[in-house]
């Protein structure tokens, strides 16, 4: 692949200093990959990929390729320095349909195809402290990095649960924890008390601030994205935001950098 990066246009527009390259400590963007093809794949991020830091193949979606174009695309992702993993729902499906007993090789079967890691959550599948912990461990003893999700679709949570459901899946040895959209909006507005105190207790550069969507009943597009401008603008360009639609990345980046319909602040 030729990484030979050319002229900027309008050279003479600043962007903001703390918007540095890749690999990021913070400021990641997680794009979601609900079926995308390998053609479109690698058309996408020779135009974006200096924005995208990690690419979720979304809920039990691997299980539907042909495993050459799986190990393909996960390669795709990789020569762009983009990390591939595996949505949360997929680890639930297969523990509530078949146990403790098939986790290891999931996660055998997971590193065999070429993911280096995967998401822990109990989104649908709720689990007790130590059975994330015990899930998150058995993943990162099959060689995997472990994101850890907190938070439900199905009831909301305070900031303290999800502070500490945080801290199990970090002492367990989560390397990032995801905040599940569903937990983030109350009456179609940014849930802002529970983000505050969430912003108190966590180190914000280990935390992905899920972004909603049409999977959350009654959720619309306006309103995801008014918890994407309020995220940006409460917590600075540097906030980690995971769920970003393919097509909506370079707006994402825009907005963190002023240049989004938004406008900028003077």
């Amino acid at each position: 692949m030729d990484k030979t990066v050319s002229a900027a246009p309008f050279a003479m527009v600043p962007l903001p200093a703390e918007r540095e390259g890749k690999p990021r400590a913070s400021g990641l963007t997680m794009m979601m990959d609900w079926g995308l093809g390998l053609a479109r794949v690698e058309d996408h991020l020779g135009l974006v990929a200096p924005y995208v830091d990690l690419a979720k193949i979304v809920a039990g979606t691997g299980r539907l390729y042909p495993e050459d174009v799986l190990v393909r695309k996960l390669d795709l992702y990789k020569r762009f320095d983009v990390q591939p993993f595996l949505g949360g729902q997929f680890s639930e499906y297969v523990f509530a349909t078949q146990g403790w007993d098939a986790m290891a090789p999931f996660f055998d079967e997971a590193r065999r195809l070429g993911f280096t890691a995967l998401e822990i959550s109990d989104n649908c599948v709720p689990l007790d402290d130590a059975a994330r912990s015990r899930l998150v461990r058995m993943a990162v003893a099959c060689g995997l990095e472990v994101h850890g999700e907190v938070g439900s679709k199905l009831q909301m949570q305070s900031a303290d649960e999800l502070v500490r459901q945080a801290g199990v899946c970090f002492e367990a040895g989560c390397e990032v924890v995801l905040v599940e959209a569903a937990e983030l909006m109350v009456d179609g507005k940014p849930h802002e008390a529970l983000l505050a105190g969430l912003r108190r207790e966590l180190d914000l550069s280990k935390v992905l601030f899920e972004l909603t969507g049409p999977w959350i009943s009654g959720v619309t597009h306006a309103g995801s994205y008014d918890l994407k401008t309020f995220l940006v603008a409460e917590f600075g360009p540097q906030v980690n935001l995971a769920n970003v639609m393919p097509d909506d990345v370079l707006e994402t980046e825009a907005l963190r950098c002023g240049l989004s319909v938004i406008g900028p602040e003077v």
